[in-house]
């Protein structure tokens, strides 16, 4: 087996947590994943929601479940990410 080198890439694609919005395309979910960022003057904490749209290949996903999505390759105009695993269903 390889040794970890400074030659060997590691693994940086990104990756997200976030709340189901929409299921209502095929193979397709948005996600709604928040950021907290601390405002630059105010030094307030504010929220930033991202909208993301993820290649779910069953159509497993309902609208309110709690997700971890990874970043891939380009899987059409908008859906640049992957399910990688659902952590809570919705209620």
């Amino acid at each position: 087996m390889a040794e970890q080198t400074e030659t060997t890439r590691p693994n940086r694609r990104k990756v997200r947590e976030g709340l189901v919005v929409s299921n209502a395309m095929d193979k397709t979910a948005v996600v709604a994943s928040v950021d907290r960022v601390r405002h630059r003057r105010y030094a307030k904490t504010v929220q930033r929601t991202t909208r993301l749209y993820v290649h779910d290949e069953n159509n497993e996903l309902n609208v309110g479940d709690r997700v971890r999505v990874q970043e891939t390759r380009p899987l059409s105009k908008n859906k640049r990410w992957r399910l990688v695993e659902i952590l809570e269903r919705a209620k």
